[in-house]
């Protein structure tokens, strides 16, 4: 049941993480894409926009299937963990803790459900 469970949480973390990722670089599920996605950056200062919405974007998608997948699991929570630590200190940190303040809640919920996981290990039902 263990490996179950982990299957579970991994997928629907992984893949929302993935999902995210395709709305910055793709604009896919109601995203901005790249170009719109890099013009809020630079709005909150954050630049140059392209470049970081391009790393955000592979960091999250990549990050996300790797971690959905159960393949180099460590490297796709490293990933998603540097994503949250990085909207943590650009936006969210700001805020407080709690999400209904736009605050860091989320972000710390998937950096240690991330870290977790790649401290246990992605269970047994993996992509390859």
């Amino acid at each position: 049941m263990m490996d179950l469970g982990l299957l579970l949480i991994r997928l629907v973390v992984g893949l929302t993480f993935a999902g995210h990722g395709a709305q910055k670089l793709f604009g896919w599920f109601g995203g901005y894409g790249l170009k719109g996605t890099a013009g809020w950056l630079e709005s909150i200062g954050v630049r140059p926009g392209i470049l970081m919405a391009l790393l955000a974007g592979l960091g999250e998608l990549v990050g996300g299937l790797l971690f959905a997948a159960g393949v180099f699991t460590w490297l796709g929570a490293a990933l998603i963990v540097i994503t949250m630590l990085v909207a943590i200190v650009t936006v969210h940190g700001k805020n407080g803790y709690w999400i209904t303040q736009n605050g860091f809640e989320y972000n710390l919920m998937l950096i240690v459900v991330a870290i977790g996981i790649a401290l246990i290990g992605p269970g047994a039902y993996v992509l390859l």
